[in-house]
């Protein structure tokens, strides 16, 4: 027998589900005598590629992840003192086993089925109460993607909502103490929706001004000094003018909440609560404002209902809110979270409990006040006098060049900025530490460390602040803060919350538009690795070599798929790469005198986040029909466009469609927005059915957003992380985003649109490793494989369920819509259904978008044939179902589907009254009794949890009867 030393197995036979068999069985299903034959009847042959990409070779998984320890080795690790948002922490490893590496937390999917997402709603209510308690506000959102843009919504819900009296003032001041990137997405965001930004001292500050409607406060703010502002939120509400604080969560366990001085919103970041900085994310940021704002509140806000039994339940509060339904009525594009960041941060705090954040508080303070004692007695001044974490050291430019040098060559960054040098401290931080500090400082002045004992001034170490900033009031009074303290505790806390999601662990979730694929372990495995995780946002280049190398390769490969000429990896989600791509158009007319242009031409089956986007970006949205085969009309296109001819900005279309299918008029669309000034905005939410067959730039495109959480294999987390950077055509690279501390982005670049310079930079490593192990081929068999994969399943469901669109020759694309209308006629919707379909141990697909009364499902590639017959089979039984009620066989409303899904519970009661089995409830088919999943709570009343909102953790008292 021959030995063959060649790897035999590539990593795309691994990541593709179906195998050789397999696929000339689903050829045969479909009627197509190959693949390439489907693929030409399925996408237009005047867009298809005439030549591979230019992309490397495939690494097998052990070679890449051989080769990536060598580029990660390129980044340094130095201890941080550079702050600014952004500090190291100490991940609890029951928390990063158990949670961060975990698939069972990491590729569930946003929690719209929240009868199998109980688990991630309780520890999102966590977070949100923790995050309540600590600000002393009535209401937190879920989280949202970074601490800057966090800042930007409060300003936007604070313009959205002014008094009559002040609806026509635009002014917005910004204390000059406010973090420096923070400062720069305001300007952003500012700027297309007619806000004026004021920036200045507070000593300028006039809140008598009938302009102004609004403030914001850092606190403690960027040099670290904490002020008591409850006199100036008090002046401010005399004058209607509302108050923003953007504030330190882990500072408010010592300092007064921003809530007891008055504030209407406060913002901030979780990073500090046990997430790495990543070089700049994924963070969960926090939202927290009053009661009154509930319904303008952006983002998602978990609430606590009750199911069909009575019994407690969480989901999803207001979905009025999510922006699919609100549209160009959006003040906000915000439709995700950083669900698992989120749920990490909330963790954090119920691992450490109250008493346990405390006591970090008071170390990372400790530690502060103890160099600020060791460097007075070599002489320098600290300026700072109420500070938390951060010193202030008055130098001038010699000894500031000295600190320098001599930091580095400790292998320590200290921030910089004329005439100070700045040392912010963390968790991460110890006594030896601050002995290096001492050593680095002593040395600029000849000095000795020896004469700064710092064994002796540990004792007397206390917290000592002004009057008025020291809190005084009590939080995270909830037993689940004060539980779970061990770690076998904390374990077994979140296995329990776990368990009750379904997630990829269990089974394939099928949602049309969000490609939930595989997210290889191979391409999981870097992103806990410190040299990714522990760099700061804000070190110098040479620090982050191998970062840089990563985002080069990226950004090269990137533009190969799209077509394009660049990439800015800094929008850390899909909705962000959308603004960006927006706000690049605006500035390339600007550019060319024609400032004017301000309609976005969308059809009207675009994502709600499309017209969202457009506004946030100062356009005015026009709707575009289409036609009854889901098709833009084009007539209806070429009017508009005509019509809007002096004032057309851009276009923005999904390709393929949302409809699942490539229209053949693709390139003739994008022609007549080209003629008649406009450009071309492609949402990249369906390019898993472009790459390697053809690309935006071959379509006609002028820019592109990625969903790498997505298409790249970064995973949903729940409902959070992502990242959305955009491609864009040579014309429009220098107007690609920039950064206030690092340099990004083009010649005329357009301010930042996330708070770090290369977004969500430490998921970066996955859609890296995905291209790296994939290659050209393999990229474009993936692509192959989704087309397949989803015209087997409708092909499958072809006799029992209509699809509502297809392309010019029958074909689906990756996705399709189901239609499931007909069966209102008795009593069953399409909500019955996706609960149903629970029993059998599936996550619905998309329920009624862009249709009502359909769902649309997605496959991907990298599920087998196996796995989708399960599915189709799970569907034509429910069909079953559903003629056993057509025929009278089942009563109309008592039956499998209005009563689903079933629980344990209901199975095990000795009183069992409904009129079928128990075995039909639970096992309608065969292999469900494998590997049941059991949902923890019937079907839960939505309208019921949104007449009475509660999103802070249940009554302790009820808790135990919640828990089982």
């Amino acid at each position: 027998m021959k030995i063959d030393l060649t790897p035999s197995v590539k990593f795309e036979d691994r990541h593709n589900g179906p195998s050789t068999n397999d696929v000339s069985e689903m050829l045969s299903k479909i009627g197509a005598a190959s693949i390439d034959e489907l693929i030409d009847q399925t996408i237009p042959k005047a867009i298809q590629l005439d030549q591979p990409l230019n992309l490397p070779e495939a690494k097998s998984e052990a070679a890449f992840l051989k080769d990536f320890r060598k580029m990660a080795a390129k980044n340094k690790i130095y201890k941080s003192f550079i702050g600014l948002g952004y500090y190291d922490t100490i991940t609890p490893g029951v928390i990063l086993r158990n949670v961060l590496e975990n698939p069972g937390w990491y590729t569930a999917y946003t929690p719209y089925q929240a009868e199998i997402a109980q688990g991630r709603l309780e520890a999102l209510v966590n977070f949100q109460t923790m995050v309540m308690d600590l600000t002393g506000m009535e209401l937190a959102n879920a989280s949202l993607l970074d601490e800057g843009t966090a800042a930007a919504e409060a300003m936007n819900m604070l313009f959205a909502t002014r008094p009559r009296d002040k609806k026509k003032a635009t002014k917005f001041f910004v204390d000059e103490k406010v973090f420096i990137q923070t400062k720069e997405i305001l300007k952003t965001r500012a700027l297309p929706i007619g806000v004026t930004l004021e920036e200045g001292p507070l000593d300028e500050l006039n809140l008598e001004d009938p302009e102004l409607y609004g403030v914001l406060l850092q606190y403690p703010n960027a040099d670290g000094e904490a002020i008591d502002y409850k006199a100036l939120v008090e002046k401010a509400k005399e004058n209607k003018v509302t108050t923003a604080f953007s504030a330190d969560l882990l500072a408010l366990t010592l300092l007064t909440p921003p809530g007891e001085m008055g504030a209407d919103v406060v913002v901030g970041t979780t990073q500090r609560f046990g997430v790495p900085m990543g070089f700049g994310g994924p963070h969960a940021a926090y939202f927290a404002t009053k009661d009154a704002y509930k319904r303008q509140v952006p983002g998602r806000i978990i609430g606590i209902s009750v199911d069909k039994d009575g019994n407690k339940a969480y989901r999803m509060a207001l979905q009025t809110r999510e922006q699919h339904i609100k549209r160009e009525r959006a003040t906000s594009n915000i439709c995700t979270a950083q669900v698992l960041l989120a749920v990490m941060a909330g963790m954090y705090a119920v691992y450490h409990g109250p008493k346990g954040l405390k006591d970090i508080a008071l170390k990372i303070h400790g530690l502060t006040k103890l160099t600020a004692q060791g460097l007075a007695k070599l002489g320098f001044e600290q300026e700072n006098k109420n500070y938390f974490d951060t010193l202030k050291i008055k130098v001038d430019d010699v000894k500031q060049s000295k600190i320098k040098a001599f930091a580095l060559s400790h292998e320590m960054n200290f921030r910089y900025e004329p005439g100070y040098v700045y040392l912010a401290f963390d968790e991460a931080k110890t006594v030896e530490d601050v002995q290096e500090i001492i050593e680095v400082f002593a040395r600029t002045t000849h000095s000795s460390a020896d004469v700064v004992d710092l064994a002796s001034m540990v004792d007397g170490l206390t917290f000592e602040v002004a009057e008025g900033l020291k809190r005084t009031s009590d939080y995270m009074d909830h037993m689940i803060f004060n539980a779970f303290h061990s770690e076998h505790e904390m374990l077994r806390y979140i296995k329990r919350l776990e368990n009750r999601d379904l997630s990829l662990v269990h089974s394939m979730i099928s949602l049309g538009s969000c490609t939930m694929k595989l997210n290889a372990t191979a391409e999981m495995i870097p992103v806990t690795w410190p040299e990714f995780g522990q760099l700061h946002p804000f070190v110098p280049q040479d620090q982050a070599a191998g970062y840089y190398a990563l985002f080069q390769d990226l950004r090269n490969w990137l533009s190969e798929i799209t077509g394009f000429a660049e990439t800015s990896l800094q929008p850390n989600s899909g909705a962000q790469g959308e603004f960006a791509g927006l706000m690049v158009i605006r500035a390339y007319h600007e550019s060319r005198g024609e400032s004017h242009r301000n309609i976005a031409l969308i059809p009207s089956s675009a994502h709600g986040t499309n017209p969202a986007s457009a506004v946030m970006a100062g356009m005015k949205v026009v709707i575009v029909k289409c036609d009854d085969k889901g098709n833009i009309d084009l007539a209806d296109l070429k009017e508009k466009a005509e019509k809007h001819q002096e004032n057309l900005s851009s276009f923005l279309v999904t390709y393929p469609s949302t409809h699942g299918v490539f229209e053949e008029a693709i390139r003739e669309m994008c022609q007549i927005v080209h003629e008649n000034g406009g450009q071309v905005y492609m949402d990249g939410a369906n390019m898993n059915a472009q790459v390697g067959l053809t690309s935006p730039g071959v379509i006609g495109a002028d820019v592109c957003h990625l969903n790498l959480h997505k298409t790249f294999c970064i995973p949903h987390g729940g409902g959070g992380p992502g990242m959305g950077p955009i491609c864009v055509a040579k014309h429009l690279e220098e107007f690609l985003p920039s950064s206030p501390l690092v340099k990004t982005g083009g010649q005329q670049p357009i301010s930042a649109i996330s708070a770090a310079p290369f977004g969500s930079a430490s998921i970066l490593p996955i859609s890296y490793a995905y291209i790296a192990m994939m290659g050209r081929e393999g990229l474009k068999h993936a692509t192959q494989t989704a087309i397949l994969n989803a015209n087997y399943i409708k092909a499958r469901l072809g006799e029992f369920f209509p699809t509502l669109y297809t392309g010019a020759q029958g074909r689906a694309a990756h996705e399709m819509i189901v239609d499931f209308r007909e069966f209102k006629a008795v009593g069953v919707e399409v909500e019955d259904i996706a609960k149903r379909l629970i029993d059998y141990g599936f996550h619905s697909p998309t329920v009624s978008f862009p249709v009502a009364g359909t769902m649309m499902i997605e496959p991907t590639e990298s599920e087998s044939k196996a796995e989708l017959d399960r599915f189709c089979d799970a569907l034509i039984s429910i069909r079953g179902e559903i003629r056993e009620i057509e025929e009278g066989k089942a009563d109309a409303e008592n039956n499998v589907l209005k009563n689903a899904p079933h629980t344990a519970g209901m199975v095990m009661s000795d009183a069992w009254d409904l009129p079928y089995s128990r075995e039909k409830a639970v096992y309608p088919l065969e292999y469900v009794k494998n590997s049941k999943f059991w949902p923890t709570v019937r079907r839960i009343d939505s309208a019921y949890g949104d007449r009475n909102l509660v999103c802070s953790c249940i009554p302790t008292e009820d808790y135990e009867e919640a828990s089982v």
